[in-house]
């Protein structure tokens, strides 16, 4: 079977390549990396570590590479392939739409034009793998404006995006091997079984769920709302690392607070067990301290204007709360440590801190999360951001 995925980075090799070669798929990686196109097509493999105290490493092979600036060749490609995946950002899913569309033309074009669910058409299913809700519907929007009303009729029903939830830490990597990715042991994988296209061959180690919201949302605003409080609260203390920070039991503190407070919007909105749900933040507070991961504050806290946006990990949580009547006391703390995150590196961290200087916290805070100045989260968050002023003078 062959995968055609976009994106060879950490995630791509080290999460999704790995699986897709254990389920014997041949793997097309679509990257504008010459040099990591360059390197997978002169090895037609790499090595992926787990961060554990037994290092065990696995040999993916049966890999290539592509050059997504070759957007004949990634159609081709795509034409051919049993499943197609992506983990590049949601940003970045406009740019590869057109590449994706002219591989789902083609296809169509080659196949018995027959109608929607014709036979000679071969099921492919188009699975965004990006830490967002509705990665892969997202994508179809962006792949479906390139297609044409004739051609998205032939589609129905064996041309599928099924949305995902994925998760695994894959930290900066510091090895002279350009393609060698160390990983965190754990990882979860969960595919929208209802929306695949009958006869779609099944990926081991994927979790198929006839409902995949609540999964979305618990590992969005578990995974990364605690990872996220984790770096910017660790940030403000001077820390370097999560592992660092996760010593810290002050913030283990606030990170158990938040979990505590989007686990409570878990259980009420999804009906989750609560001694489960626990067990799973316990879970995950122990991936955080995991000693074989070196994982900066500064990486997990990138991007907090993303991070910040309304629908994200820590925005929407706290809504929800506070709509539900749920404490959200902890949450307002890490929206306003986020705030804070003042890593002049990061080009969102720094207009983040030119809109406060220049616009004042209260606009600012409306402009990029939309709660409105007269919401009391709003009001909450602005004071939990002037208690956090002194914690990073003395830091």
């Amino acid at each position: 079977m062959k995968a055609v995925h976009f994106g060879a980075g950490n995630i791509g090799l080290g999460f999704i390549g790995l699986l897709l070669s254990r389920s014997g798929y041949e793997i097309q990686f679509v990257d504008v990396s010459e040099e990591r196109v360059s390197l997978l097509n002169e090895r037609r493999e790499y090595k992926v570590t787990l961060a554990s105290e037994k290092a065990d490493t696995t040999v993916v092979r049966n890999v290539s590479a592509i050059n997504g600036r070759d957007a004949e060749r990634v159609a081709r490609a795509i034409a051919d392939a049993d499943l197609v995946t992506t983990a590049v950002g949601l940003t970045v899913l406009p740019y590869i739409a057109e590449n994706i569309a002219k591989g789902i033309e083609l296809r169509l074009q080659e196949a018995p034009a027959a109608g929607a669910g014709a036979p000679g058409v071969r099921p492919l299913a188009v699975i965004a793998c990006e830490n967002a809700i509705g990665g892969s519907t997202e994508l179809k929007k962006h792949v479906y404006g390139y297609l044409s009303p004739e051609l998205q009729e032939r589609a129905a029903g064996r041309i599928a995006f099924p949305d995902a939830a994925v998760d695994r830490i894959v930290p900066l990597q510091q090895h002279e091997d350009k393609l060698q990715v160390t990983v965190e042991p754990f990882y979860e994988w969960v595919v929208d079984r209802s929306a695949l296209p009958e006869g779609y061959p099944l990926i081991e180690g994927v979790h198929y769920v006839d409902r995949l919201g609540p999964y979305i949302e618990r590992k969005l605003f578990t995974v990364n709302t605690g990872h996220c409080c984790a770096a910017y609260h660790g940030y403000l203390k001077g820390y370097s690392t999560i592992q660092e920070a996760m010593r810290d039991e002050e913030i283990v503190a606030r990170i158990r607070g938040v979990l505590g407070e989007t686990g409570a919007v878990l259980i009420r909105q999804y009906g989750f067990d609560e001694t489960e749900h626990r067990h799973y933040i316990d879970k995950i507070i122990d991936r955080f301290r995991n000693p074989y991961l070196t994982d900066e504050v500064v990486r997990v806290g990138r991007s907090p204007i993303r991070k910040l946006a309304p629908n994200d990990r820590l925005v929407r949580p706290a809504l929800l709360a506070y709509d539900l009547g749920i404490d959200t006391t902890y949450l307002a703390g890490a929206l306003a440590a986020a705030l804070r995150f003042d890593y002049a590196v990061d080009p969102e961290a720094a207009e983040l801190q030119l809109a406060i200087e220049e616009q004042g916290l209260s606009e600012t805070l409306v402009r990029y999360t939309g709660i409105p100045a007269d919401h009391p989260l709003h009001a909450a968050v602005v004071a939990a951001y002037e208690s956090l002023a002194p914690q990073r003078q003395e830091a």
